[in-house]
C-alpha cells in the first residue's frame, strides 16, 4: 500500500481534544491516507488554584488514546530551536492547528514541505478573526456562525479559506453557558466534520503535489 502521510496536530483545550480524537480515529483506519505523527500542545499548567501541574486537555486525550508520550511536544514557544528540530525530525506533510494558543513563527510554517499548515477556526472567516471568536459572535447576536478551515500565514487568521461549515445559532446558546449546553456538542461536531472535509481537500492537494514531484 502507499505510505501514509505524516500530519502533526497542534491544539490545547477541550474543544481541540475533540478534533484530535476525530483525527486519531480516522487515521487508524487501514485505508486512511494520513497518520498523526506528533501532537503539539501547551505545557502543563496549574489548574483550580492548585499547585499541581496538569497536562492540557489535548495532551491528556493523546495519552489516554495510547499516543507515545515522546511524540507529544509542549514547547513554551513555537520558535524554540529544540522544538523546531524535533518537528523537522517528524517530517510532517501537513500541520493542523485548532485553538493551539501559541503564535507560529515563519520558521515553523516553512517546515511542512508542500501542504503547509491549516487552521480550524470557529467562525466564518474573515468574520471574527483572532481571539474569542465564538463569544464575540454570540455577543453580536448573530443568527448563523460556523467553522472555517484556512491556510495559516503570519498574519492572524488571514490566510486563504479552504472550506467552511455553517450552522444556525441555537436559542439556548448564551456566552455565559456556552460550555455547558448541548449546542456546544453540535459545535464540536461541526469542528470534526470540518476537519474531515479539509482532509478531502488536502489529500487531493498532496496527491497532485506528489504526482508533480514524480513526473
Amino acid at each position: 500500500g502507499t505510505k501514509k502521510k505524516n500530519i502533526v496536530f497542534l491544539g490545547s483545550p477541550q474543544v481541540a481534544a475533540s478534533v484530535l480524537d476525530t483525527l486519531l480515529a480516522a487515521s487508524s483506519s487501514p485505508d486512511s491516507a494520513f497518520q498523526v505523527a506528533a501532537v503539539v500542545t501547551q505545557p502543563p499548567a496549574a489548574k483550580n488554584r492548585g499547585r499541581k501541574l496538569l497536562p492540557s486537555a489535548v495532551a491528556q486525550l493523546a495519552l489516554e488514546r495510547g499516543f507515545p508520550g515522546d511524540l507529544i511536544f509542549t514547547p513554551e514557544r513555537a520558535g524554540e530551536e529544540s522544538f523546531l528540530s524535533d518537528l523537522k525530525g517528524v517530517k510532517p506533510e501537513l500541520c493542523i492547528t485548532a485553538a493551539y494558543g501559541n503564535i507560529l513563527p515563519q520558521r515553523f510554517l516553512d517546515i511542512p514541505p508542500c501542504a503547509g499548515t491549516v487552521n480550524i477556526h470557529p467562525s466564518l472567516l474573515p468574520l471574527y478573526r483572532g481571539a474569542a471568536p465564538v463569544q464575540r459572535a454570540l455577543q453580536d447576536g448573530v443568527a448563523e456562525t460556523g467553522v472555517s478551515l484556512a491556510y495559516t500565514i503570519r498574519a492572524l487568521d488571514a490566510g486563504p479559506v479552504i472550506a467552511c461549515e455553517r450552522f444556525s445559532v441555537d436559542e439556548c446558546i448564551k456566552v455565559d453557558n456556552i460550555c455547558s449546553c448541548a449546542s456546544l456538542r453540535d459545535h464540536l461536531d461541526c469542528y470534526a466534520k470540518a476537519v474531515m472535509q479539509v482532509f478531502d481537500t488536502v489529500i487531493c492537494l498532496l496527491k497532485s503535489f506528489c504526482a508533480d514531484a514524480n513526473s
